[in-house]
């Protein structure tokens, strides 16, 4: 049954670059070399989204199909013959149909009645998500950062404060990402990636909204991001908070640059110890010029693109 999983999965590889689909496509290059198969990418949020009913891994499903009830009718509501229809149910009942010729051509394209599904398992599984709320909303509105969506003033109350805080951090810290970069480019003497890094912390500082990185609650922040399924370890917290300090007294590194690279420096020498590019000479050697130098927005690239497969849908 693995064997056929696997299989299949790439059938569709083969069919969706048939459909001169160039994006997004896992496996498009590796074909048949592939070793993380795409469901072990999505088999997790297809359960969370209540597409997927079966509560078990990929290898304890395919175990479970050739014994699994095909029947899920009863007789009279006491007869407990199996397990209730819901119990006794793979997948969830309204999941549309797999399109004709699947194998041989196939898009990423919704029809209707798919992106119609989508929308009511977001509302059923989700719905305080913000996803939820712009999938429910509909349209294709575009922007390049959550916090610049034309409808922002309508997100309800604790999704704004979210995306506030969202759009602080990332200001924030995209300043410490260059300055990085900086540090990096002037140990390898590489005149022109210092230029362009000292031209865009500069740029930086110009739109660094110090007024409300002042006004931004360090303890706010971290109350509405705690959740259950991961933390924030100290050493980041620290680094996050003595960062923001540096920058509101500092007018954004205009004055106290020493600080500032040390912070960086030691915030790398805690992350890498022995690998860290500023004492490991292999490594610093083996880097490109980039790493990370741009604004964090949350995956906001991805949402837009299935929030765009929605609305076409």
């Amino acid at each position: 049954m693995l064997d056929q999983m696997r299989s299949d999965q790439l059938k569709l590889r083969n069919a969706l670059v048939a459909g001169k689909e160039n994006n997004g496509v896992i496996g498009v290059n590796a074909g048949r070399e592939l070793k993380r198969l795409p469901a072990s990418v999505y088999w997790a949020g297809l359960e969370n989204w209540g597409i997927r009913l079966f509560p078990g891994s990929i290898d304890s499903y395919a175990a479970s199909l050739p014994s699994w009830p095909k029947e899920t009718s009863r007789d009279h509501d006491e007869d407990d013959y199996g397990a209730n229809r819901s119990g006794s149910a793979l997948w969830h009942p309204q999941l549309p149909a797999a399109p004709k010729g699947l194998f041989e051509n196939a898009s990423f394209a919704l029809k209707d009645e798919e992106a119609e599904f989508i929308v009511d398992r977001l509302n059923a599984s989700n719905p305080d998500s913000l996803l939820t709320f712009l999938a429910r909303k509909g349209g294709n509105a575009r922007a390049g950062y959550i916090w610049a969506h034309p409808h922002v003033s309508e997100f309800p109350a604790r999704m704004r404060r979210l995306v506030e805080h969202a759009s602080i951090f990332s200001e924030a810290m995209y300043g410490a990402a260059l300055q990085y970069n900086l540090q990096l480019s002037q140990l390898r003497d590489k005149d022109d990636w210092v230029e362009n890094y000292k031209s865009e912390i500069e740029k930086w500082q110009q739109d660094l909204d110090l007024a409300r990185l002042k006004h931004w609650s360090l303890e706010d922040f971290w109350d509405e991001i705690r959740h259950p399924a991961h933390r924030v370890l100290e050493p980041a917290r620290r680094f996050v908070i003595d960062w923001t300090e540096l920058l509101k007294t500092s007018g954004g590194l205009k004055r106290d640059k020493a600080k500032g690279q040390a912070l960086v420096k030691e915030r790398e020498r805690r992350l890498k110890k022995g690998q860290s590019r500023f004492t490991n000479q292999a490594a610093l050697g083996r880097w490109k010029g980039s790493s990370g130098a741009y604004r964090l927005q949350f995956r906001w690239s991805q949402a837009s693109r299935h929030l765009q497969d929605l609305a076409r849908g």
